[in-house]
Protein backbone atom coordinates (compact mmCIF):
# COMPACT_ATOMS: atom_id res chain seq x y z
CA UNK A 1 0.00 0.00 0.00
CA UNK A 2 1.43 3.34 -1.03
CA UNK A 3 1.17 6.34 1.30
CA UNK A 4 -1.14 9.01 -0.09
CA UNK A 5 0.59 12.02 1.43
CA UNK A 6 2.58 13.13 4.46
CA UNK A 7 0.26 15.28 6.56
CA UNK A 8 3.21 16.85 8.40
CA UNK A 9 4.45 18.29 5.13
CA UNK A 10 1.03 19.19 3.76
CA UNK A 11 -0.35 20.93 6.86
CA UNK A 12 2.54 21.39 9.30
CA UNK A 13 0.85 23.87 11.65
CA UNK A 14 -2.19 21.68 12.16
CA UNK A 15 -0.05 18.61 12.68
CA UNK A 16 2.06 20.51 15.23
CA UNK A 17 -1.15 21.28 17.10
CA UNK A 18 -2.13 17.60 16.97
CA UNK A 19 1.28 16.58 18.31
CA UNK A 20 0.97 19.18 21.08
CA UNK A 21 -2.39 17.70 22.07
CA UNK A 22 -0.84 14.23 22.07
CA UNK A 23 1.99 15.40 24.32
CA UNK A 24 -0.49 17.03 26.70
CA UNK A 25 -2.51 13.81 26.93
CA UNK A 26 0.63 11.68 27.33
CA UNK A 27 1.78 13.90 30.18
CA UNK A 28 -1.62 14.12 31.88
CA UNK A 29 -0.78 11.61 34.61
CA UNK A 30 -2.55 8.47 33.43
CA UNK A 31 -0.40 5.41 33.93
CA UNK A 32 1.70 4.55 30.88
CA UNK A 33 0.51 0.94 30.73
CA UNK A 34 -3.10 2.11 30.54
CA UNK A 35 -2.16 4.70 27.90
CA UNK A 36 -0.70 2.00 25.62
CA UNK A 37 -3.53 -0.49 26.21
CA UNK A 38 -6.12 2.12 25.26
CA UNK A 39 -4.21 3.18 22.17
CA UNK A 40 -3.76 -0.43 21.10
CA UNK A 41 -7.40 -1.37 21.68
CA UNK A 42 -8.78 1.59 19.72
CA UNK A 43 -6.31 0.85 16.93
CA UNK A 44 -7.46 -2.79 16.85
CA UNK A 45 -11.08 -1.69 16.49
CA UNK A 46 -10.19 0.80 13.75
CA UNK A 47 -7.84 -1.59 11.95
CA UNK A 48 -4.88 0.80 11.99
CA UNK A 49 -1.76 -1.27 11.28
CA UNK A 50 0.54 1.75 11.60
CA UNK A 51 -0.73 2.58 15.09
CA UNK A 52 -0.91 -1.07 16.18
CA UNK A 53 2.73 -1.53 15.24
CA UNK A 54 3.73 1.64 17.09
CA UNK A 55 1.75 1.09 20.28
CA UNK A 56 2.42 -2.62 20.73
CA UNK A 57 6.13 -1.91 20.20
CA UNK A 58 6.01 0.93 22.73
CA UNK A 59 4.01 -1.17 25.20
CA UNK A 60 6.49 -4.05 25.04
CA UNK A 61 9.41 -1.65 25.44
CA UNK A 62 7.72 -0.27 28.57
CA UNK A 63 7.38 -3.76 30.05
CA UNK A 64 3.91 -4.82 28.91
CA UNK A 65 3.60 -8.60 28.59
CA UNK A 66 3.15 -10.27 25.24
CA UNK A 67 0.20 -12.25 26.61
CA UNK A 68 -1.74 -9.14 27.68
CA UNK A 69 -1.21 -7.69 24.21
CA UNK A 70 -2.26 -10.94 22.53
CA UNK A 71 -5.44 -11.12 24.62
CA UNK A 72 -6.39 -7.46 24.44
CA UNK A 73 -9.03 -8.08 21.78
CA UNK A 74 -10.69 -10.52 24.23
CA UNK A 75 -10.09 -8.53 27.44
CA UNK A 76 -13.64 -9.19 28.70
CA UNK A 77 -12.93 -12.93 28.83
CA UNK A 78 -9.44 -12.68 30.36
CA UNK A 79 -8.51 -12.26 34.04
CA UNK A 80 -5.26 -10.48 33.07
CA UNK A 81 -6.70 -6.95 33.27
CA UNK A 82 -7.38 -4.92 36.40
CA UNK A 83 -10.78 -3.40 37.19
CA UNK A 84 -9.37 0.03 36.27
CA UNK A 85 -8.08 -1.27 32.93
CA UNK A 86 -11.44 -2.95 32.26
CA UNK A 87 -13.27 0.32 32.87
CA UNK A 88 -10.86 2.14 30.54
CA UNK A 89 -11.17 -0.51 27.84
CA UNK A 90 -14.98 -0.50 28.03
CA UNK A 91 -14.96 3.31 27.69
CA UNK A 92 -12.47 3.04 24.82
CA UNK A 93 -14.77 0.67 22.95
CA UNK A 94 -17.85 2.77 23.71
CA UNK A 95 -16.27 5.98 22.38
CA UNK A 96 -14.42 4.39 19.47
CA UNK A 97 -17.69 2.80 18.33
CA UNK A 98 -19.77 5.84 19.31
CA UNK A 99 -22.13 5.62 16.31
CA UNK A 100 -23.22 2.16 17.49
CA UNK A 101 -22.94 2.49 21.28
CA UNK A 102 -23.88 6.10 22.04
CA UNK A 103 -21.69 5.80 25.19
CA UNK A 104 -23.96 3.61 27.32
CA UNK A 105 -24.73 4.55 30.91
CA UNK A 106 -23.38 1.19 32.12
CA UNK A 107 -19.97 1.93 30.61
CA UNK A 108 -19.99 5.41 32.12
CA UNK A 109 -20.91 4.06 35.55
CA UNK A 110 -18.01 1.61 35.32
CA UNK A 111 -15.74 4.50 34.31
CA UNK A 112 -16.90 6.58 37.29
CA UNK A 113 -16.18 3.69 39.65
CA UNK A 114 -12.49 3.64 38.70
CA UNK A 115 -11.59 7.17 37.57
CA UNK A 116 -11.88 10.61 39.14
CA UNK A 117 -13.68 13.29 37.14
CA UNK A 118 -10.35 14.75 35.99
CA UNK A 119 -9.13 11.28 34.98
CA UNK A 120 -12.37 10.70 33.05
CA UNK A 121 -11.58 13.78 30.97
CA UNK A 122 -7.95 12.70 30.51
CA UNK A 123 -9.00 9.21 29.41
CA UNK A 124 -11.65 10.59 27.07
CA UNK A 125 -9.08 12.87 25.44
CA UNK A 126 -6.67 9.93 25.16
CA UNK A 127 -9.38 7.97 23.32
CA UNK A 128 -10.16 11.02 21.19
CA UNK A 129 -6.54 11.50 20.13
CA UNK A 130 -5.88 7.87 19.22
CA UNK A 131 -9.06 7.80 17.15
CA UNK A 132 -7.89 10.96 15.36
CA UNK A 133 -4.43 9.46 14.77
CA UNK A 134 -6.03 6.26 13.45
CA UNK A 135 -8.05 8.26 10.96
CA UNK A 136 -5.01 10.25 9.85
CA UNK A 137 -2.87 7.12 9.45
CA UNK A 138 -5.54 5.06 7.71
CA UNK A 139 -6.81 7.90 5.53
CA UNK A 140 -3.37 8.83 4.25
CA UNK A 141 -2.12 5.21 4.20
CA UNK A 142 0.74 5.58 6.68
CA UNK A 143 2.82 2.43 6.73
CA UNK A 144 4.76 0.80 9.51
CA UNK A 145 8.33 -0.51 9.31
CA UNK A 146 8.81 -3.99 7.88
CA UNK A 147 11.18 -6.06 10.00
Amino acid sequence: MEPRLDPRKSAPELMKAMVAMEKAVAGSGLEHSLYELVKTRASQINGCAHCLYMHTTDARAAGESEMRLYLLDAWRESPLYTPRERAALAWTEALTLIAQTHAPDADYELLKSQFTEAEQVKLTLLITTINAWNRIAIGFRASHPVN
